[in-house]
């Protein structure tokens, strides 16, 4: 390993990295939430990878990968999007 070890390196309780697992071998979950379960398992399996690499590895760009690895050091586990923000779109049929 190259540099400095990344700056947020989350950590993954047993029950969810299992979660992770079942989800990957699901047929219907979403795509976006496997590449999360994904990036969760490598993470966990390498803590010390670097974005730029675990990015390669999955496909996603590095900055992706940093923001995935801030939000899990931070809140804890989870696949879904945060809100959007602002006000929900309207139709008014006019």
């Amino acid at each position: 390993m190259r540099g400095p070890a990344p700056r947020y390196q989350p950590k993954f309780e047993a029950e969810a990295l299992d979660k992770a697992r079942e989800l990957i071998r699901t047929h219907t979950a979403p795509q976006s939430h496997v590449q999360r379960a994904k990036l969760a398992l490598l993470l966990a399996e390498r803590p010390n990878i670097s974005s730029a690499e675990a990015g390669r590895l999955v496909g996603w760009h590095p900055q992706t990968v940093l923001k995935w690895r801030r939000r899990w050091d931070g809140t804890g586990f989870t696949l879904k999007d945060l809100p959007r923000p602002g006000r929900p779109r309207t139709f008014s049929p006019s």
